[in-house]
């Protein structure tokens, strides 16, 4: 399993509209192959900021399948206008659980 993460900094005064965009996005990636959940949570010291963690079954499900489908066009059009800057999107393997 992949972890996906990224610091999402949305534009001030915007986090309701891009909550409510996110809640339409998370329909198109919940459909790709590989995809295996997916968290979005806000920060309380910074609310502009959110963390989003999406789980994959390889990374190739998401740099190619996902980035590389005519939904992520969707997925762009709806979420990528509330960015400022554009997030960094890493991708970790487990190491160590408890």
């Amino acid at each position: 399993m992949i972890l996906e993460h990224a610091l999402l900094p949305v534009l001030p005064g915007q986090e309701a509209e891009f909550e409510g965009a996110f809640a339409q996005a998370k329909e198109i990636i919940a459909r790709m192959p590989g995809f295996g959940g997916l968290t979005l949570s806000r920060c309380l010291e910074r609310p502009n900021t959110y963390l989003l963690l999406v789980q994959w079954e390889r990374l190739e499900d998401h740099t190619e399948g996902f980035r590389g489908s005519a939904d992520y066009q969707e997925w762009r059009r709806l979420l990528h206008p509330f960015y400022e800057p554009f997030p960094v999107v890493e991708h970790f393997s487990p190491v160590l659980t408890a």
